[in-house]
């Protein structure tokens, strides 16, 4: 409950805390020579919530099995391994990380820090993914994911909302949950990011500069698929009244306003409007 309540008045600040505590944790693996022993990647993305909107800050990781070493050649992770790095090992170093930039950035709560330590952490990982598609499966379910999606609302009457839950503590059982309106408002109002802020983060050779520099050998390197692309007519491309033709674009605004012929076109009905009226 402590770090809930500086998640709330220095969100931005935790937040960044707990990508730079997961990348440096894998980083703290990854140099050593009885692991991996090389310069691995990762893909975050934050999510703040729980099944019930209540806050609760975590990230969902993807991380390559294996990395680069000289020249940008690829090590593969030990075959037989069922994870990266030994799970165990990697809850006291993450906890150890985090602490570590909180005072970097500059909470100073000595009560705070003496609670965390006593807490036992634990680093959630799964078995590898078992194909590309499976990746891409994960990564489209979390990547633009929200607090609550509209599927989840089974009804709003009399100032309450009622809404899908799954309790996690019991099993992932599914049930429901009725909170009145301001409550879920509250809730919901939890997960809203500073302004600006970046929920989906790559790292180490995965991030921009990593893959301009290693991803073109690696692709010829790993044999990885040349892919194909097929220009297709979009459904929102379809005419919406024949549902046959396809809508062709005859002009585009450049920045956040239309041309300024079009401005003066709808002044003009506007003008022509009122006249009319009067």
């Amino acid at each position: 409950q402590s770090i809930l309540y500086f998640c709330r008045s220095k969100a931005r600040r935790i937040y960044n805390t707990l990508f730079k505590a997961a990348w440096q944790t894998l980083k703290k693996f990854e140099d050593d020579p009885q692991y991996l022993d090389t310069k691995t990647g990762m893909i975050a993305v934050l999510h703040t919530w729980g099944s019930n909107l209540s806050l609760h800050p975590h990230l969902h990781c993807i991380v390559p099995s294996g990395g680069i070493i000289n020249k940008g050649k690829w090590k593969s992770a030990t075959k037989g391994d069922n994870f990266l790095f030994p799970v165990k090992a990697m809850s006291p170093v993450f906890r150890a990380k985090f602490i570590a930039e909180l005072r970097k950035q500059g909470i100073k709560d000595q009560k705070l820090f003496d609670v965390l330590f006593t807490k036992k952490w634990v680093v959630y990982s799964k078995k590898p993914f078992g194909s590309v598609s499976t990746v891409i499966e994960y990564l489209g379910r979390y990547t633009h994911k929200i607090a609550i999606s509209n599927h989840r609302i089974l009804a709003v009457k009399d100032n309450k909302v009622t809404f899908n839950i799954k309790e996690y503590r019991n099993g992932g059982k599914n049930s429901c949950l009725t909170l009145a309106l301001t409550e879920f408002i509250r809730r919901f109002a939890l997960h809203i990011l500073p302004k600006g802020f970046v929920r989906i983060r790559h790292y180490g050779f995965l991030s921009s500069t990593g893959k301009r520099l290693y991803l073109a050998n690696l692709q010829k390197e790993l044999g990885a698929p040349i892919m194909s692309y097929k220009n297709t007519v979009t459904q929102h491309l379809v005419c919406p009244t024949c549902k046959v033709g396809t809508l062709q674009t005859v002009c585009l605004f450049k920045g956040s306003a239309p041309p300024k012929r079009w401005l003066l076109r709808l002044e003009k009905q506007k003008f022509q409007k009122n006249n009319a009226k009067t």
